[in-house]
């Protein structure tokens, strides 16, 4: 039973996008009021960067202060940057990192589950959650320590409209994802052979069974307001965590992001995270 309800949470969350509302707490049990917030700054070799990470995304948040408070991200690089788009960090492997070197694949050894909320969106200065694609991981779990700030750009509502229509292609091919993981699961449970086949088979039966509970994913009014003035990554939405945002140092990450790169998009100067501090009010 308690294999059954997992799944039908996740695919839950698959197929509707909740509005999430109001401090929460986690199983870190970090104690926090109504009016209260984590801030954590980022004191990098380009300048400071302060994010407010939501109550909203409790998992989320509670993971990113232990981290910080630990040190984790002590020395750790900014080992992705692409500009108009988001600059990535997190990665314990980019500390020292010979020059060069392929970065991305690093973290703690464990993943978060998905925290994606409605009212949580990708615009300019939004603090996410990296993850491996959806046909490894339909439930679109977090690294455990790789994140992202959005620096993004504007968009016309044409453009919009079609982004719209490729989130919803993508989040339909990903319920069937979602159910040929669970059917393979449910075949080595039982000891029978993974038949590579008849998981297709029975994965697509179910994704089809199911996508009349499919709620299809629109922008709010909000939302589009926002990508058109400010900006954003709007096709990241719906599908990865969003879990705070820059609230001191947008500057300073237009500055990381217009930096050159090689073509695994690491900056060919390294820009490090010399340290982190936490504060709460």
């Amino acid at each position: 039973m308690k294999y059954f309800t997992s799944f039908f949470i996740i695919f839950m969350l698959l197929v509707t996008f909740p509005e999430c509302k109001g401090p929460k707490s986690s199983n870190m049990e970090k104690n926090i009021s109504s009016s209260e917030h984590y801030y954590v700054t980022f004191h990098t070799t380009s300048g400071d960067i302060t994010v407010k990470l939501s109550n909203d995304t409790p998992r989320h948040r509670d993971n990113f202060l232990k981290l910080t408070e630990k040190g984790y991200f002590n020395g750790v690089l900014f080992h992705r940057v692409i500009q108009d788009f988001m600059i990535q960090s997190g990665d314990p492997d980019s500390k020292n990192a010979p020059k060069g070197k392929l970065l991305g694949n690093g973290g703690p050894g464990y993943t978060i589950p998905a925290e994606i909320c409605k009212n949580l969106f990708h615009k300019k200065g939004a603090l996410a959650a990296a993850r491996t694609g959806d046909r490894a991981n339909p439930e679109r779990a977090s690294s455990g320590s790789q994140f992202y700030i959005v620096q993004g750009k504007t968009f016309l509502d044409a453009e919009l409209n079609q982004i719209e229509k490729r989130i919803n292609q993508s989040n339909r091919k990903n319920i069937y994802y979602y159910f040929q993981k669970q059917v393979a699961a449910e075949m080595k449970n039982s000891s029978r052979p993974v038949d590579l086949q008849q998981v297709n088979q029975e994965a697509m039966i179910r994704a089809t069974d199911s996508l009349d509970k499919y709620i299809p994913f629109r922008f709010g009014e909000r939302q589009r307001n926002v990508y058109k003035t400010t900006g954003g990554t709007p096709h990241l939405d719906a599908a990865y965590t969003v879990f705070g945002e820059v609230v001191k140092g947008l500057d300073i990450v237009d500055k990381i992001a217009s930096v050159s790169t090689d073509n695994n998009d690491r900056p060919f100067e390294d820009i490090k995270i010399l340290h982190a501090t936490v504060t709460r009010k």
